[in-house]
């Protein structure tokens, strides 16, 4: 009696196993046909999206840089401007220069001369010389 309970459970479990490989090999058939398909449907939409925004974008192009409108003038007095009721001098290329109005600009050949007329060297244009470390 006891022999036939083993061999009834062997057969139980034999059969419990080959029931689950066949669920098994099902449900990976019909999970991996569903698999294949959203992952299809899936590609397919991000793609779209992707197509859409590359043609949202603005294609690059190269030109040449715009010529500015107000053409710098030549220096025409030297090398440093001040301006008439300013206290400081610097380049002409320094930014607070550049703003000057004509009519206000004083124009110096030498540091030297700036400095002698009562102007400072201005702290935001770099490469001036103050007073006393001047060694020319």
């Amino acid at each position: 009696m006891a022999a036939m309970k083993g061999v009834t459970s062997r057969k139980n479990i034999q059969e419990f196993l080959i029931k689950c490989k066949g669920l098994l090999e099902e449900g990976i058939a019909e999970w991996g046909l569903f698999m294949i398909v959203f992952l299809v449907a899936f590609s397919g939409f991000g793609l779209g999206r992707l197509s859409v925004l590359e043609a949202s974008r603005l294609p690059v192009s190269i030109s040449e840089a715009p010529i500015s409108d107000k053409p710098r003038g030549i220096n025409r007095g030297g090398q440093y401007v001040a301006s008439r009721g300013g206290a400081t001098y610097s380049f002409p290329w320094c930014g607070g220069a550049a703003n000057l109005k004509p009519e206000n600009q004083v124009w110096f050949a030498t540091e030297e001369a700036a400095q002698k007329a009562g102007y400072r060297p201005a702290k935001n244009c770099k490469g001036l010389v103050s007073k006393g470390s001047s060694t020319n």
